[in-house]
């Protein structure tokens, strides 16, 4: 919640495990975010759908589950999107 300046998080083959935090949302500047090729679980959080300023989500080879979130239909500056490799 305090990062709130933050525009670019790559957070790519870090073994990172659990969940999303939904408090991602709260990150409103974030443009690119990549959390390819962790151990997360559960759902996207529909709280993703906050960050209208990202361009880039790469969700990539992980294990969520779930639906994609109609929320992240609000991301009209998205211009590419990898759920690929996960149970969605």
């Amino acid at each position: 919640g305090q990062l709130t300046a933050l525009t670019y998080m790559n957070l790519f083959l870090n073994s990172l495990t659990g969940t999303i935090p939904s408090t991602l949302g709260e990150l409103t500047a974030l443009t690119y975010l990549n959390l390819f090729l962790n151990s997360l679980t559960g759902t996207i959080p529909s709280e993703l759908g906050q960050l209208t300023a990202l361009t880039y989500l790469n969700l990539n080879k992980n294990s969520l589950t779930g639906t994609i979130p109609s929320e992240l239909g609000q991301l009209t500056a998205l211009t590419y999107m990898n759920l690929f490799l996960n149970s969605l």
